[in-house]
């Protein structure tokens, strides 16, 4: 059953996302969030424009937009924080939001070789840290 937009965490923009994310900017079609958790230094989440949108229902063009998106993010990371490899993840479950994590893995970090984990609470940083993530992102994009 797909999550109501009142519940939407994307859509509502709620202190529950407040306390997960920092909203990074706008592309295309999507807007771009920073996770809290930085295990995988660098992780971030682009999230489409439109609630309860599932891959398969988006148009050529819409898809090719989001897709657009996801990869400029990905070469932004990939340009400012240089990982081994980034790892994506499309999951929603219990949120009707379409949304694709990028997650960069390093050799010697966090969860190399395995899935990563959503949320596993080991890595806060200080707000001028993840100003300086963001910004080391903002300057790639």
């Amino acid at each position: 059953m797909p999550t109501p937009i009142s519940e939407c965490l994307y859509c509502q923009n709620n202190e529950t996302l407040h306390r997960l994310m920092i909203k990074t900017g706008d592309l295309e079609v999507s807007q771009l969030f920073l996770f809290k958790e930085q295990s995988h230094p660098g992780r971030c989440n682009v999230v489409y424009k439109d609630h309860g949108i599932e891959f398969h229902e988006l148009s050529d063009e819409q898809r090719n937009a989001f897709m657009k998106d996801v990869a400029k993010v990905a070469k932004a990371i990939a340009t400012a924080f240089n990982p081994d490899k980034i790892n994506y993840g499309a999951y929603a479950d219990t949120l009707s939001h379409l949304h694709m994590h990028i997650v960069p893995k390093y050799k010697d970090g966090y969860g190399f070789g395995g899935v990563f984990e959503m949320n596993p609470q080991k890595v806060a940083l200080s707000d001028v840290e993840y100003a300086g993530i963001i910004e080391k992102i903002k300057a790639e994009l």
